[in-house]
């Protein structure tokens, strides 16, 4: 087909994620010459609004994100390998475990050859200690090593541990193991900005409502620290997660005086600008996660977590602190000790600004995915867009 724009086929889990996490990414692509295309389930009709306003196509698979009905498992990969066997794309791009390993079976049944599979994260399966988690461990990890067994595979990973873990459990190979580090952010549009000073701090919590994101260590500190700043939580629910902190309790909590509640916010600099700290105490299997990046980005000091992923952005002692996993007395000084200097505050947000700067900004996760992209269709044959 020499002159056609190679078939770029995103698969992800939801389009809000599609959105927030590869939306730039897949538009970045458009413009170096690919013809890209979504498959995404479609629940959430607003986020398929915005995917189509771009001038995607996007084809509908029925993918629930944290269902376990083995028939519905089947009836997804059967929907994407006529999917691939119909439209035949040039190159794949799974993002998350159930994409990754659904994807990758319908790819090996239709002989797709280009496939690159993105962990954004270990996620619920690798980092709960849950015996459902443990089960679908066993599931999965032959699963990992069938489905990146073709030469023309590769597998992003979003900080050094990920990788190394699946390395070392022999679920894919070093040679096609490649490190990029998390989805990126606009460092034009996340700019830093100084610290109101005239009021009591605000110390922020952002991201998914989930309880290994670490919202009940959080509660606990603004229970502690009571007084000495606000705790602002902006976030949303994931009611089909196990791990899903409901609305209902956020508002209790927010009743009883604890924490203000924004909700699920789309200005998120602002978000920030109006914050002193921002504090993540994730347990979770954490890729980048991009509040910290956007954090640092509008040079904000963090306090996070010393886990995989969290400490990949938070330096100790440079742009934030880490703390040990689950230790709310740790965490309460950290977040205490932070309150009641500024200029530390102020010092370490300029370091997380060019901790930014030199390793997670979009343009250079963009540059690295898009040549990742042109190596699988050099090896392939083909010249590229």
């Amino acid at each position: 087909m020499p002159g056609d724009a190679p078939k770029l086929l995103y698969v992800v889990n939801i389009p809000r994620f599609f959105l927030s996490h590869r939306m730039p990414l897949a538009l970045a692509a458009r413009q170096s010459g690919y013809d890209v295309q979504v498959a995404t389930s479609v629940q959430d009709s607003d986020s398929v609004g915005s995917i189509l306003d771009q001038g995607l196509r996007l084809h509908p698979i029925p993918l629930s994100q944290h269902g376990m009905n083995p028939l519905s498992e089947l009836r997804t990969i059967n929907a994407l390998r006529r999917l691939y066997a119909a439209l035949k794309p040039d190159l794949i791009h799974h993002v998350s475990i159930k994409p990754v390993l659904y994807g990758g079976i319908a790819a090996r049944l239709t002989r797709q050859r280009a496939i690159i599979h993105a962990m954004s994260g270990l996620g619920y399966v690798f980092a709960s200690g849950e015996l459902r988690a443990s089960l679908l461990r066993q599931i999965t990890r032959p699963l990992f090593r069938a489905v990146t067994a073709s030469a023309q595979n590769r597998m992003i990973f979003q900080n050094a541990d990920d990788r190394q873990f699946f390395v070392k459990h022999g679920m894919i190979s070093s040679e096609k193991a490649v490190l990029i580090r998390g989805s990126g952010v606009d460092e034009n549009v996340f700019t830093a900005q100084a610290e109101r000073l005239d009021k009591l701090p605000v110390v922020l919590f952002a991201g998914r409502l989930l309880w290994q994101k670490g919202i009940g260590e959080f509660v606990e500190v603004a229970r502690r620290l009571r007084g000495r700043a606000r705790f602002r939580v902006v976030g949303y629910e994931e009611a089909s997660s196990p791990l899903n902190v409901s609305a209902a309790r956020l508002k209790a909590w927010a009743e009883e005086g604890l924490i203000e509640w924004l909700g699920k916010r789309d200005d998120m600099p602002q978000v920030y600008a109006a914050s002193n700290i921002v504090c993540l105490p994730s347990t979770y299997g954490e890729g980048v996660p991009r509040v910290l990046i956007e954090a640092a980005a509008c040079g904000r000091a963090c306090v996070t977590t010393d886990k995989p992923g969290c400490r990949e952005i938070v330096r100790q002692g440079e742009n934030g602190v880490l703390v040990p996993p689950e230790d709310i007395d740790a965490l309460a000084a950290a977040v205490e000790g932070l309150i009641r200097d500024p200029a530390l505050r102020q010092e370490m947000g300029a370091k997380g600004r060019q901790v930014v700067l030199d390793g997670f900004t979009l343009r250079q996760v963009v540059n690295e995915t898009l040549e990742l992209y042109q190596e699988l269709l050099d090896a392939g044959g083909y010249s590229g867009p």
